[in-house]
């Protein structure tokens, strides 16, 4: 199987919205979290329903970073120790977490920009 190069993430990120991005993503919404697809009429508070609250999903989010970062720091030291030889599992690990950091930043950057944004409108 062959790896596509798509450019660097600051490339993708720049060249693509989320508009377009949405029309092209094949979503199985049967599959995905509950946050997705809400039950109509149902009475329970969000977070007793089983949902996630905006700052829940974040926490994960950065959880789930932060253990790429980890495995990649692992994964490093095993390399540099001589434990490991296996430098394609290394890199792949590496640039999972930085990947996945890159993306957490501009996340970040989208949320604040908004929040400025909500700052600023008049009432």
């Amino acid at each position: 199987m062959a790896v596509e190069t798509l450019g660097s993430i600051d490339q993708i990120l720049n060249s693509s919205n989320a508009a377009d991005w949405a029309k092209s993503a094949k979503v199985d919404w049967d599959k995905t979290s509950p946050i997705a697809t809400p039950e109509v009429g149902n009475k329970l508070p969000l977070d007793q329903a089983g949902f996630k609250s905006f700052g829940e999903l974040l926490a994960d989010a950065v959880a789930n970073v932060n253990g790429l970062q980890e495995e990649a720091n692992k994964a490093i030291q095993k390399l540099a120790s001589g434990k490991s030889k296996n430098i394609e599992e290394t890199m792949m690990a590496v640039e999972k977490a930085e990947l996945a950091f890159k993306m957490m930043n501009q996340i970040r950057l989208k949320v604040v920009e908004a929040y400025r944004e909500v700052m600023r409108m008049q009432i």
